[in-house]
């Protein structure tokens, strides 16, 4: 049987960032994305990470989601070496609480883009769930998937109000 090529490629600088991108994992997995996540430095293995942007296209990936924290450069090395989409993932680690990893994945230079999302756990959640958009604009099934996604969060908040309203007219 043939394996499935992934689409997306989940990058970290180590591989103390898991447990933070696991709703990344989760959320691709749900939508049912097929994805490679890989543990390689802007710093430590500069040219692994060069290698594998530049090799990226053609090996069929096309969105990379770029997570690390600290100096978090590996968005932006990912970014320098490919022309597929790159979503950097700011992760918290340092005493600055993810706020100098935000800042360095997002403070690009012009010519090298890197869509941020939040640091934190909702920040691979949120790649991921940008990199299914990035895929449902040439896959209908996908398109559909992430209509019923938000229908369904909305349904989720309208019945938390209710059994609030509910809860609050009991106390009154």
């Amino acid at each position: 049987m043939a394996k499935i090529k992934p689409k997306v490629a989940l990058v970290m600088g180590s591989d103390s960032d898991y447990p933070k991108l696991e709703g990344a994992v989760n959320t691709l997995r749900e939508f049912g994305v097929p994805f490679e996540v890989h543990v390689m430095s802007a710093h430590r293995t500069p040219e692994k990470a060069a290698t594998f942007a530049a090799n990226a296209e053609k090996n069929g990936l096309q969105v990379i989601m770029a997570a690390a924290g600290g100096a978090a450069h590996l968005a932006g090395v990912i970014a320098g070496h490919t022309i597929l989409p790159v979503i950097g993932i700011p992760i918290s680690g340092t005493s600055l609480s993810g706020f100098d990893s935000l800042l360095s994945t997002v403070q690009m230079p012009a010519g090298i883009p890197v869509a941020t999302v939040a640091v934190g756990s909702a920040g691979g959640t949120n790649a991921a769930l940008l990199a299914v958009q990035i895929l449902a604009r040439a896959d209908s099934k996908l398109a559909a998937a992430l209509r019923k996604f938000k229908k369904d969060m909305v349904k989720k908040v309208e019945s938390k109000n209710a059994a609030l309203q509910k809860l609050l007219a009991k106390d009154n």
